[in-house]
């Protein structure tokens, strides 16, 4: 174990100085293809179905790339996600 958690740390202390640099952080609720003709019919307050159950964890990708899942969490007013799952090779 000690071997491991030495190993996860000169990993951080080599990335550390890109530490700031962005990433596109996402957080995909669910994908669905839909036609040109539905895209059109859209009007406001038309709901699109997904195939995801209520409940089921979501993916959190970064740099496009699916490093995890989670669920939505309310906070307050807002909406977050909370990680169930981060995936840890890629």
């Amino acid at each position: 174990m000690k071997q491991e958690q030495a190993e996860a740390r000169k990993v951080i202390d080599r990335i550390q100085p890109l530490a700031g640099v962005p990433i596109d952080f996402e957080v995909r609720l669910d994908e669905r293809v839909m036609s040109l003709r539905e895209i059109l019919e859209l009007e406001r307050g038309h709901v699109i179905r997904l195939r995801r159950s209520a409940g089921e964890n979501i993916d959190i990708l970064a740099g496009g790339t699916l490093i995890g899942s989670g669920e939505v969490v309310v906070i307050e007013d807002t909406i977050g996600v909370r990680i169930t799952d981060f995936r840890e090779e890629h």
